[in-house]
């Protein structure tokens, strides 16, 4: 197993990945909130954690990954007065709220399909957890943290900070918070502006409410998570991640959250992906800019010149670091567009270049796999990984070109730099041959399970495994049933 080294945001330094239990890493991911269509700011997340989960698989680690679904609770305003975003699409397209929350999932499910992102292991909702909910805001009132008031339940911050520190993850210090702070509409109940609700009583018009004991409520957005992360992943569980507008005040509440109820922050390694700007802006409604992803794929937006495939915004995402910011822009996405052509084609041709076991050995192309390897391992640097596949490219190029017979091994090693670290690990898929594929990958993917069931008959585990898992990195997910082997392509 190699190691893995982590930007930890609440500690501001990488570190070395120790998860709570060896070989098994637990992920949660705050998924999106289910109101309207996915867009640009949807994906960065999406393909960023897809990437750790498929590199942690790769190079040895179970991953249970968790991503929920905030379908009640977040507050037009992301504070705690306005209107439940999904309460309010209801309202004016008059429809169930959860007929809201089903279409935009599925919209949104879509949309990372078309990402080639991995589905979560685990998709809790929100509202599918009021119970735990509810019991998380009974330990935090039983701990003094909080206080109810006019039935609504609020975290008390200044007594939490008299013996915690509130503000560890964002390096916000309460005094500054208090002389930014205006008194806004509906906090009235609160003993201070910064206190936030961990359950709001709702008025006579809010349409999605269930009984507690304080009143007929939702809860508050923050302790949605801090209940289903521990719920699936344990009290303290290894990656908390998010984009880095969650920092403040959603993770920073969920940490508080987590230590008043159980005297631990929960989360050993913070991570952050952070935003995506174009042409330099904030992507804004109100600016103009804002683009969902279907418009992104057919190219319907005014300020796009043309379409761009998903293999090409994914790609676009994973050529800047996930920490740094990405602007996009039509000259970008459409050199992206390039790279990715002559990072597939290079993919084709080498599956296609002649070997043999005395062929003419390639210099450093050992060394060129690992350090793809040390590049994605080290706080996944996708940046530095892909200007390494690049010079995988070239040495394709060249072999082509001069038609040379290369070592087996070489070939084996081009092999895993595109299928198993571009495809397997990167999630750049060949959109032009998947378009094709149909009955033809069907017959391909259940010959090779015959095979898989044959080395399972004469007990052949290792190879067994060793299909299963090269059928994972290629992104065909298969389970064993008592009927047979089921499959499907993610």
């Amino acid at each position: 197993m190699r190691e893995f080294y982590l930007y930890n945001t609440i500690n501001r330094k990488r570190e070395i990945f120790e998860p709570v239990t060896p070989g098994l890493a637990g992920i949660y991911v705050c998924g999106p909130t289910v109101y309207g269509d996915a867009h640009l700011g949807h994906a960065r997340p999406g393909v960023t954690y897809d990437v750790l989960v498929r590199l942690l698989r790769k190079i040895g680690y179970k991953v249970r990954y968790v991503r929920n679904i905030t379908d009640v609770g977040h507050l037009e305003n992301d504070s705690d007065s306005g209107e439940d975003k999904i309460a309010q699409k209801a309202r004016l397209e008059q429809l169930e709220p959860m007929e809201v929350v089903q279409h935009y999932t599925l919209r949104y499910h879509e949309a990372m399909k078309l990402l080639n992102t991995l589905p979560p292991d685990i998709e809790p909702r929100a509202s599918g957890h009021i119970i735990e909910q509810i019991s998380l805001v009974n330990q935090i009132l039983d701990k003094g943290f909080a206080y109810e008031s006019n039935g609504s339940v609020y975290f008390d911050v200044e007594e939490y900070n008299r013996k915690h520190n509130y503000g560890a993850l964002s390096g916000r210090s309460l005094d500054d918070m208090q002389s930014n702070t205006r008194t806004l509409d509906g906090q009235s109940d609160k003993r201070s502006p910064f206190d936030f609700a961990l359950w709001k009583k709702a008025a006579p018009e809010h349409i999605m409410r269930w009984p507690s004991p304080w009143s007929d409520g939702f809860p508050g957005w923050h302790v949605e998570c801090s209940a289903m992360s521990s719920k699936y992943l344990g009290e303290t569980f290894d990656i908390h991640g998010g984009g880095m507008d969650l920092l403040f005040p959603h993770h920073e509440c969920e940490l508080a959250q987590n230590t008043a109820a159980r005297g631990k922050s929960g989360v050993r390694y913070w991570m952050h992906n952070n935003m995506i700007t174009i042409n330099g802006q904030k992507m804004g409604k109100s600016l103009g800019n804002f683009i969902t992803l279907e418009e992104l794929f057919t190219g319907n937006h005014k300020i796009l010149v043309q379409a761009y495939s998903p293999m090409t915004i994914r790609f676009f995402i994973l050529q800047a670091h996930y920490r740094s910011t990405l602007d996009f822009s039509n000259e970008a996405l459409q050199a992206a567009e390039k790279g990715l052509k002559r990072l597939v084609q290079a993919g084709n041709d080498a599956s296609k270049l002649k070997s043999a076991q005395n062929g003419t050995a390639i210099e450093g192309l050992a060394e060129l796999k690992e350090s793809v390897y040390t590049a994605l391992c080290d706080d996944l640097n996708t940046p530095i990984a892909i200007a390494n596949l690049f010079e995988a490219v070239r040495i394709v190029n060249t072999i082509k070109e001069k038609q040379t017979v290369i070592r087996e091994e070489d070939k084996s090693i081009l092999r895993e730099l595109f299928e198993e670290i571009s495809v397997g690990i990167l999630g750049l898929t060949d959109e032009q041959a998947a378009s094709g594929t149909g009955e033809t990958l069907r017959g391909v993917v259940e010959m090779i399970l015959d095979v898989r069931r044959e080395a399972k008959a004469s007990k052949d585990f290792a190879t067994s495994d060793k299909i299963r898992e090269r059928l994972t990195a290629l992104g065909i997910q298969i389970k064993d049933t008592k009927e047979g082997t089921e499959w499907n392509l993610n």
